[in-house]
This record gives structure tokens, sequence and C-alpha cells, in this order.
């Protein structure tokens, strides 16, 4: 039933063009969407992602947004790209606003954890999905 589900994943952000710089500066991800908030009850919000993927992340913000961002270090989105972490990646997130935090031993050893402006947690895996 859900093999072939998109996800979206929603975060409240507390300033969008900087949420939207980390999000596409500094992890190369396409602004998929631009939606501005018009009534009382209605925000704010850009799609960020891979083009073509199942997946997008909706950054939601705006003078209408009724929460504040409270991450944990628990609230982790996780990539796995299979792959080791290019440096220059790291320098775009960090020139970006984001900064690189350790995430344990486990993730520490398996990628690179960094926090977007808003303090949400970005794991960068080397391992693959399987």
């Amino acid at each position: 039933m859900f093999e072939h589900a998109a996800i979206r994943i929603a975060r409240p952000c507390t300033n969008l063009e900087i949420a939207e710089r980390f999000y596409v500066r500094g992890l190369g991800f396409a602004v998929l969407a631009r939606v501005a908030g018009e009534g009382r009850d209605e925000h704010d919000l850009v799609m960020v992602g891979a083009p073509g993927a199942a997946w997008h992340i909706e950054l939601v913000g705006g003078p209408n947004l009724s929460v504040t961002p409270t991450p944990t270090a628990e609230d982790l989105l996780i990539l796995y790209l299979d792959a080791p972490v290019d440096p220059a990646v790291i320098a775009r997130i960090e020139e970006a606003g984001g900064r690189v935090v350790s995430q344990g031993k486990y993730w520490d050893e398996w990628g690179v954890t960094v926090e977007d402006p808003d303090g949400y947690r970005l794991v960068l895996s080397t391992r693959g999905w399987d």
C-alpha cells in the first residue's frame, strides 16, 4: 500500500528566506514551489527538494504562522547518500547558516549532521539505503 507513497515533510520556520538559503544554496536543493498565504489563516511556504523525487520539504512561515519551531536533537531528517560527504557541500551549508553538530557515535561515524537555521537536524549519511 505505501511502497510507492510520496513524502512531504513540513517544517515551521522563523524566517523563510534564511531557511530557503540553507536548503537551496547550502544543500543544493531546488525550489519546487512557492505560495504566499493570502488569508488570515494561511501561511507562506516554500517547497524544496530534488526535481522528480518522491519527496520534498515544505518550509512554512510568514506572519500568519501560529507555531514557533521547537526541534529536538532527535528530530532527524536522514539522507542516505551511499557516498562520502563532499567537504565543499559542508562549507556551503555553513556559509548558508547551518552548522555541523555531533549526533552521537553512530551518526558521527556514518555521516555528518548539520543543524538548519531553526535548529532542525539533517544527517547526510555515507551509508546506502537498504
